[in-house]
This record gives C-alpha cells, sequence and structure tokens, in this order.
C-alpha cells in the first residue's frame, strides 16, 4: 500500500522515517495562469473568497500532483487587516499595500477582533474548506507572516531598513514586538482552522539585513514565537541565507524553505541533520525561462542531495508554465 501525500510530507516535516519519495510540497503560492485558466478560478478573487481560494489551492494538488495545499496565495492578508490601503492585483500581478499606517513607528494596536478581519477570515474558512475535501489525505498547510515582514508593511522596507543602519533598537524591538502577538495568534488559529503545517514567512534576508541582524533581533523573537506556536512550522526566508542556515536551526521551527542560491546539497550538510529542508528550485531562470527538463534536472539535484521536500523556492511568477510544475511531481515520482 502507497503511503498517502498527507503521510510523505509529514514524515519528511518531522526529518523521521523516510516515505519511498520526497513529497512535492508548496510553502509559497505555485498559482500562475494556466493552474487559473485549468481551475476556472482567478485572482484576485481568490484572495478574497473562501470558497475560491479554497479551490484554486485545491487545484494544485488535483491538476499539477503536488502533495500539499496551500490557500494564502499573497504575503499581503495581516497588512491589509492593520490597515494598509490594499491594490489585490489581479491575474497578472500579486496583491500590493500602498500605504504604510506606522512609516512613523507609531505604536500598533492588534484588534482583539483581528482575526475576524476579512482578509484573515477567508483563510481560516479556506483551510476549514480544504480540511473537509482531503484532510488527512493531503498536507494542508497555512501562513503567517513574521513580525519583521509585517515591520516591512507597517513601516515601509527602506524605512524600516534604514532604523536598523541607524541602530534605533528601541524604536525596532518595540514595533517587533507589538506585531508578535499576530504571528503567533494567526498561525495558531490556521491550526486550528484545519492546517497540518503553517509557514511563517519572515524576510530577513542576506540581500538586505547581515546574518548578525538575525541573530540579534530577530533569532530571539523566533524562539519565542515556536514556543508558544501550537503545530509544526516551515521557516520561509527567500534569497541568499547561507551565512544564517545554523541560526535558523536555532530557531525552534522544523524545516526551513530555501531558495536556489544556497546550494542544496551544502544546506543538508550544514543543518539537515537538525532540521528538515524544503525547496529549493529556481524561479526566474528555471521555473519560469527554462523547460521541464531544466526543472527536472534541478529537481532531480536537490532530491539526491538529501532535501526532505521538493519545491519553488518562492510563490513563482504568474506567467510560469504550467508544464514545468508538473515536472517537479514527474521528478519526485521517478523510480518509485
Amino acid at each position: 500500500m502507497k503511503p498517502s501525500s498527507y503521510n510523505l510530507s509529514m514524515s519528511a516535516m518531522f526529518n523521521g522515517r523516510k516515505g519511498p519519495r520526497p513529497p512535492a510540497l508548496n510553502p509559497t503560492s505555485i498559482v500562475c495562469e494556466g493552474l487559473m485558466d485549468a481551475s476556472g478560478v482567478n485572482f484576485p478573487e481568490a484572495h478574497l473568497e473562501a470558497s475560491a481560494m479554497a479551490e484554486l489551492a485545491l487545484a494544485g494538488h488535483e491538476i499539477v500532483g503536488f502533495d500539499s495545499v496551500m490557500p494564502e496565495f499573497s504575503v499581503q492578508q495581516e497588512a491589509a487587516a492593520l490597515g494598509c490601503e490594499m491594490d489585490w492585483g489581479g491575474r497578472d500581478r500579486m496583491p500590493e499595500n500602498k500605504s504604510f499606517p506606522h512609516a512613523d513607528f507609531s505604536d500598533i494596536d492588534i484588534p482583539e477582533n483581528i482575526l475576524e478581519k476579512p482578509s484573515l477570515r477567508v483563510v481560516l474558512d479556506a483551510l476549514s474548506i480544504l480540511r473537509k475535501h482531503v484532510g488527512g489525505k493531503v498536507a494542508i498547510v497555512g501562513k503567517v507572516m513574521g513580525p519583521w515582514t509585517l515591520s516591512y508593511h507597517m513601516a515601509g522596507t527602506q524605512n524600516f531598513l534604514l532604523q536598523i543602519g541607524l541602530e534605533e533598537k528601541e524604536k525596532i524591538n518595540k514595533m517587533l514586538r507589538q506585531l508578535m502577538p499576530l504571528t503567533i495568534a494567526f498561525a495558531n488559529a490556521q491550526f486550528q482552522a484545519g492546517a497540518d503545517i503553517v509557514v511563517l514567512a519572515d524576510h530577513a534576508t542576506g540581500n538586505l539585513v547581515g546574518n548578525y541582524h538575525y541573530k540579534e533581533y530577530l533569532l530571539p523573537l523566533h524562539q519565542e514565537i515556536t514556543e508558544k506556536i501550537k503545530g509544526p512550522l516551515i521557516l520561509h526566508v527567500c534569497g541568499n541565507c547561507a551565512d544564517r542556515l545554523d541560526l535558523f536551526a536555532e530557531s525552534g521551527v522544523d524545516a526551513y524553505h530555501f531558495g536556489w542560491q544556497v546550494d542544496a546539497k551544502m544546506a543538508v550538510e550544514t543543518v539537515g541533520g537538525k532540521i528538515s529542508l524544503v525547496g529549493n528550485i529556481n524561479n526566474p531562470e528555471v521555473l519560469f525561462q527554462g523547460t521541464p527538463d531544466d526543472v527536472h534536472q534541478q529537481a532531480r539535484y536537490a532530491i539526491e542531495a538529501g532535501v526532505d521536500m521538493i519545491g519553488p523556492e518562492c510563490a513563482i511568477p504568474l506567467s510560469t508554465p504550467i508544464e514545468n510544475l508538473k515536472a517537479i511531481v514527474e521528478a519526485v515520482h521517478e523510480g518509485y
């Protein structure tokens, strides 16, 4: 009897008993225009309506063949709930926030009912729908923004990073700590709604901040967050993070979702015995511009390196050919 997609994914998450093949798992969005066409569900509706969100997530499993479903496609759900002015995008572009309500680093008050805000409620409702349809059969993956990413949305990325450069530690720490409870509350609510795994996306990447910034500001917070979240977590930090892999392994997460800039063999050798690894198919050059053979070759490299779960490095470009996504699935099934 073949193990289910759910069993394959959960076993790989905990770096435990290896299944007969690695799962194809998507911690971030695998929605492309081809998947929208095939499912009949489009952006921006799938950011705003629970049934559309769940149906488009399910298409990643039923049409493409991934072993997981992930219904939160944008990074802006919390930002909208916190008062950012939103452009919800369209078929050819992702949502983005148009305002930064705490650019002056003023106090951030998280309302008690924030989980009932429409942009958060829709995710929880979509997870509940998915639980009814594929619970226990396919890994259901949720996603929350960490306090670092939320600070970008509240203050503006350049503005926030400028304060780091100026060593405004009190100002930075205050904003991070005021936002941290939302990360924890939303993650726990997603587990209660039906998620098996939640992605903690916090973009302290190497091209923006040094590893010492992560160690000083964010590692202690991540350790607090992981203690308070009641379920398995995948940390997502895109970009070149080779210099902070060992710090990620100390954060308390169960897995790290990594980008193509980090060699798969090096990542496995560095932290493979401590946390599981997910990724790291190149988005711009391989998935977007490459051929299915290019995707297959990179996926097999990651598999043979020992990466536990195979998938794109980040949310894919919306014009990615759907055939290239299917090549990931073919690669994990090869020989099994």
